[in-house]
């Protein structure tokens, strides 16, 4: 199986980014996705998730009012559009498998499969 992610760069404050996670190898409408990130010199943290069918999704406090997560199971993606982008939201940012299809969690423990990552820059 694989999770690839695409879309990452560079923007200014203010500006916005959707990050793309595309998945294959296995059926992804059986599993919740998620959004984490890294920024440098800290330990990765929760973004955003989205159960398998689409009807639960879950923002992190510090970006909520600024993200938006969506699925097309059809193409096998899951989109994550962020917005009014802060320097504080660079890093890297990762999408995951979640390891059960029932509703999804901001936790780490509950990913089983993970992508490389995507670089997000967000100059001041």
């Amino acid at each position: 199986l694989m999770l690839e992610e695409s879309g990452g760069g560079l923007v200014q404050s203010g500006g916005s980014l959707t990050l793309v996670c595309e998945a294959s190898g296995f059926p992804p409408d059986n599993y919740g996705i998620g959004w984490f990130r890294q920024a440098p010199g800290k330990e990765r943290e929760g973004v955003s998730c989205i159960s398998s069918s689409g009807d639960t999704t879950n923002y992190a406090t510090s970006m909520k009012g600024r993200l938006t997560i969506s699925r097309d199971n059809a193409k096998k993606t899951v989109h994550l559009q962020m917005n009014s982008l802060k320097p504080e939201d660079t890093g890297v940012y990762y999408c995951a498998r979640m390891g059960y299809p029932v509703g999804c969690l901001l936790e780490e423990r509950v990913y089983d499969a993970w992508g490389q990552g995507t670089q997000v820059t967000v100059s001041s």
